[in-house]
């Protein structure tokens, strides 16, 4: 298993419109091999911006890497970052193999 996080510092007073882009964009990641589940998080507030995270779990670091070199990915990221004033500067990018999952029995 694989985890992609993207961090997101959120201009103050823009989380709706950072909440927005997300629910309104095709992400196409269902037809992505590999791909297993997205969630959009929202962290804490600091003094000038709210943290979000984009969390993407994907069968291996392959799939993912794959993703990024495809048509998928360029459709799910055109036109993104357009919105200037709502970004407090560009997502920082995390990327983790998992090494022990636990799972409720």
């Amino acid at each position: 298993m694989f985890v992609a996080m993207n961090r997101f510092r959120i201009v103050k007073g823009k989380e709706p419109e950072f909440e927005r882009i997300w629910a309104e964009r095709d992400s196409h990641l269902g037809e992505v091999p590999g791909f297993v589940e997205f969630n959009l998080l929202r962290g804490p507030d600091a003094e000038d911006h709210t943290l979000y995270a984009s969390h993407t779990i994907w069968q291996s670091r392959e799939h993912f890497e794959d993703w990024t070199k495809s048509d998928a990915f360029r459709k799910a990221h055109a036109g993104a970052g357009g919105r200037k004033n709502v970004y407090l500067g560009p997502p920082e990018f995390e990327g983790f193999d998992a090494v022990q999952t636990v799972k409720k029995s």
